[in-house]
């Protein structure tokens, strides 16, 4: 392996540690989807952590070296928000700027009455990411939005696909999704 291959997999094992400590519950449990699980991602606990941030904003960004073009990096609040925030400033450490939104699930009743925050633009290029995919619901979901404000997807990331449909739900609007990691790599 080169060294940034070396790089990039010492990333990946220490994120995955961190997910798998702080992230990763087994018992008894009902996702957003409703669907009745015995195990459980929550990754608030990866994404707000300064190592699991940084980690996993550098992954993320290794990944969108496959779309220089990518203006932006947004998803549907909540999940996508810790997750969007660190890419962003990881971006411009990089002096690789790429802007974060977030879409709300409903309008805001107040303001400007927006659903999308953030920096993104009608006719811009973007990627949709979720901290963790069952169906795949929520990102379509953000994928409607942006759509609808006119940007072009080029693909869906998520850190952990749970495997259960997302994969196929997004192809079927002719979206990629991208895992950092599948439940499979967590037993």
């Amino acid at each position: 392996m080169t060294p940034a291959a070396d790089a990039r997999e010492d990333m990946r094992s220490q994120l995955h540690a961190l997910i798998r400590q702080r992230s990763f519950r087994m018992g008894d449990f009902t996702l957003t989807s409703g669907r009745k699980s015995l195990y459980f991602f929550d990754l608030k606990p990866t994404m707000l952590h300064p190592t699991g941030g940084r980690l996993l904003a550098s992954m993320v960004l290794d990944a969108l070296d496959d779309h220089p073009e990518v203006d932006a990096i947004g998803g549907l609040a909540l999940g996508a928000v810790p997750i969007v925030s660190a890419v962003a400033v990881m971006s411009s450490l990089r002096q690789r700027p790429v802007s974060g939104f977030y879409v709300r699930k409903n309008a805001k009743g107040h303001g400007t009455r927006q659903r999308i925050d953030g920096v993104v633009d009608a006719g811009q290029k973007v990627v949709i990411i979720d901290d963790v995919t069952t169906t795949g619901g929520s990102s379509l979901e953000a994928w409607r939005a942006v759509r609808e404000l006119g940007c072009e997807v080029l693909e869906v990331m998520t850190v952990v696909d749970r495997m259960e449909g997302a994969t196929e739900a997004l192809a079927e609007h002719g979206l990629r999704l991208r895992p950092l990691f599948t439940r499979a790599d967590f037993g």
